[in-house]
């Protein structure tokens, strides 16, 4: 295996998880569905709920300190980011937030306007949009390869047009991994004077980007599989938020933050999603002077990149070796998102079932990807896949676990 850029057992001590008695031994390979969570969230987590659990906001001083607390995560995350603090919104689930966007938009747009979706998504940034279809809207479906399954760019310029108003995809597949090229999407879709939001759901895990030079218009992630709390992170051009109609109280309209996300969630974890950028500059510090970034959120990127690009290709190599697994999406570490998906002879979840005996926490099924597995030609419901997904804590030692438990159960 190449070097690592990052010692884990540095990285490792920074997440209580790695401590646990009832967890020795145990490689988590299910990331893809909720990471572990750093010792930098639970601190304030911890804290809010010990010292601030009030109404925050308030004329009193753990009032003010509450409210303190909350609007620090909102400037950290734009810092990260790279966007102004005005960009972000926090919902109580990314599914939640853009149900909320969706409700929006369809009193945004107008019968005989286009939107273009994937089939390539997680089901929060496609169906929510699909339903525009019940209000006049037209809905185009930007299709995958059903044999590699990833989104070309010429398809995409084929459903293009000055009707288009949205463009919906994602950064990269729950379960193709393939990291789809945000930026050049961005300036398609803007050509048309369409609207880009994008799912970084799989990918912010794996190093928040930098959205001023993405270009997208709307970015959501979920904060708790980013090492933070059960949350729904949304980047939204101001702009465009003050454009779409309200969605909460009517004497809120004026307040940006909470126009889109009325729900009003947890306010010790929207305090304690702060600990995620903590946890990033964290990252920043333990990597080596090659790697390169413009500030400590970019290096965290680039170490946690190139970190699960090296402990990727060993994995990715005995899949590819395997005549009886199908891999879905790409066999090249540097292009894909290390949630990786294999078809096999039996369902996914069986073969998870089985690879837990020798302490791999792994899954199998559908992971809210429906039309992407139909499309592949993969029943969602009774069959799936076996999902393998990890990130840069995960060390060269569980990669071998998981290849000999593969070997022996498969």
């Amino acid at each position: 295996m190449t070097t690592l850029p990052l010692d884990p057992a540095r990285i490792r001590a920074l997440f209580p998880a790695f401590a646990e008695p009832s967890l020795e031994g145990q490689a988590f390979f299910e990331n893809a569905g909720g990471s572990y969570t750093a010792q930098a969230t639970l601190d304030i987590l911890d804290h809010y709920y010990r010292a601030t659990k009030v109404q925050p906001y308030g004329v009193y001083a753990a009032s003010e300190a509450a409210g303190q607390a909350m609007d620090h995560t909102y400037e950290r995350l734009a810092r990260a980011l790279n966007v102004a603090t005005d960009w972000i919104h926090i919902g109580p689930s990314s599914s939640a937030n853009t149900y909320v966007l969706g409700k929006a938009f369809a009193d945004w747009l107008k019968p005989g306007d286009a939107i273009i979706v994937t089939n390539q998504d997680h089901e929060a940034n496609t169906g929510n949009w699909r339903r525009l279809a019940e209000r006049g809207i037209e809905v185009r479906e930007w299709q995958v390869d059903p044999e590699t399954a990833r989104l070309s760019l010429d398809s995409l310029d084929t459903l293009l047009d000055e009707k288009v108003k949205l463009v919906a995809a994602p950064h990269c597949s729950n379960i193709v991994g393939d990291i789809n090229p945000v930026a050049e999407i961005a300036a398609r879709a803007h050509a048309v004077g369409a609207v880009l939001a994008i799912d970084g759901v799989s990918y912010a895990p794996h190093g928040l980007p930098d959205l001023a030079a993405l270009g997208a218009d709307i970015y959501f992630f979920s904060a708790y599989k980013t090492y933070g709390p059960h949350q729904g992170v949304m980047a939204i051009r101001p702009d465009l938020a003050r454009a779409l109609p309200n969605q909460g109280h009517f004497f809120n309209d004026t307040k940006l933050r909470y126009r889109l996300t009325p729900a009003g969630p947890d306010h010790a974890q929207i305090a304690a999603t702060a600990g995620i950028v903590d946890y990033l500059e964290q990252i920043a510090a333990l990597a080596p002077a090659w790697i390169e970034g413009a500030d400590p959120f970019r290096r965290a990127h680039a170490a946690m990149r190139a970190q699960e690009v090296a402990l990727a290709a060993p994995l990715l190599d005995y899949l590819r070796s395997r005549n009886d697994l199908r891999l879905i999406g790409p066999a090249d570490p540097a292009t894909r998102a290390p949630t990786i998906a294999v078809l096999a002879n039996e369902p996914g979840i069986d073969i998870a079932r089985r690879l837990a005996r020798h302490g791999v926490m792994a899954s199998g099924g559908n992971f809210y990807a429906v039309r992407l597995l139909e499309a592949l030609g993969i029943d969602p419901h009774n069959h799936g896949v076996l999902r393998l997904s990890f990130v840069h804590y995960t060390t060269p030692e569980e990669i071998q676990q998981l290849i000999t438990a593969l070997d022996t159960e498969l």
